[in-house]
């Protein structure tokens, strides 16, 4: 009688739980499509693209794309800070740090904040409400990443701010298609515009993830967009080569050597490659070296575009 009693308390108890579990995942909202969605890849110009432009038209474009760029830091990356602040940053017609606390060594904007989606929605919010009539093109990246901010303004040559969009290293979980935050994640001021709009509705773009499943960031970012008909679209060179990179230099080399030992330069990384990840500190020294200081004497580029760096840089 006693294991019979025993036996029915267990299966209320679990059935307690069950009838918790099922209420709670009906308040999770797991169909985060809106509408159908032809993936699309943006490619960045030819040379004979740029070279077909006048002296004028070259001129105003090199004048015209104004990027402002976002990194996010914890205290934990302070070398990682010091590095970015030091290296590519500088390139950026306006860069500032978003911390998720004070830190006294660095000034930057704090959010008060551990929640790497928080971080992401109080500097987009930051970022719109105070620079929104400054900056056309929006720039996020991790400590980690080392970014070429002129190749990223050329591959924006052919993109109208004033459109919706949202570009960088995109990939696939389920039917979200979301760019990985690890490569940097580009939005147009209308793509910022609209995500600002929508942060007002929690219904669509919650502060916080579901109870059971949590989004990451990035995947998080793609949902509130997709609600605004922002789309995630893969950005590649006119090779169709991947040009933001969730890798670093070293790792790409290391994979292209095994699969591709004859085409080592060729199946590593676009010549016009934006970004590359998971650096350490002294590498982005090293990479500064390699993109912005060492030259073959006597070698012109003869690029079709020179983008001059902001006012009053030090930059390299």
């Amino acid at each position: 009688m006693i294991s019979e009693s025993g036996a029915f308390v267990k299966g209320m108890m679990l059935g307690g739980v069950f009838c918790v579990l099922v209420t709670l995942l009906g308040h999770i909202k797991m169909d985060y499509s809106t509408k159908s969605h032809e993936h699309r890849h943006l490619q960045a110009p030819k040379k004979e693209d740029v070279l077909n432009l006048s002296e004028d038209e070259r001129l105003g474009l090199s004048h015209s794309i104004r990027v402002y760029c976002i990194i996010l830091v914890k205290p934990k990356d302070l070398s990682y800070w010091a590095a970015v602040r030091e290296t590519w940053s500088k390139h950026c017609d306006k860069a500032e740090f978003y911390s998720s606390e004070k830190v006294k060594v660095f000034n930057s904007i704090v959010l008060d904040t551990e929640d790497m989606w928080l971080m992401m929605r109080k500097a987009y919010k930051f970022a719109y409400e105070n620079y929104k009539d400054d900056y056309n093109w929006f720039f996020l990246a991790h400590p980690t990443t080392f970014a070429i901010i002129e190749n990223l303004k050329y591959f924006l040559l052919k993109q109208d701010s004033s459109q919706p969009f949202y570009t960088g290293r995109t990939e696939t979980s389920g039917d979200l298609q979301y760019v990985n935050g690890d490569g940097g994640v580009v939005l147009s001021i209308e793509s910022l515009r609209r995500l600002h709009k929508v942060f007002e509705d929690p219904d669509k773009c919650p502060e916080q993830g579901g109870m059971i499943w949590k989004l990451s960031a990035d995947k998080q970012l793609a949902v509130c967009l997709k609600y605004t008909g922002v789309h995630a679209e893969n950005a590649e060179d006119s090779e169709r080569k991947d040009i933001f990179n969730t890798k670093s230099v070293g790792s790409l080399i290391k994979e292209a050597m095994s699969s591709h030992p004859q085409q080592v330069v060729e199946g590593c990384c676009s010549d016009m490659a934006i970004t590359f990840s998971g650096l350490a500190p002294n590498h982005m020294h090293v990479m500064m070296y390699g993109v912005y200081r060492l030259r073959a004497y006597g070698h012109s580029f003869n690029d079709a575009l020179v983008f001059l760096p902001p006012s009053g840089s030090d930059n390299d």
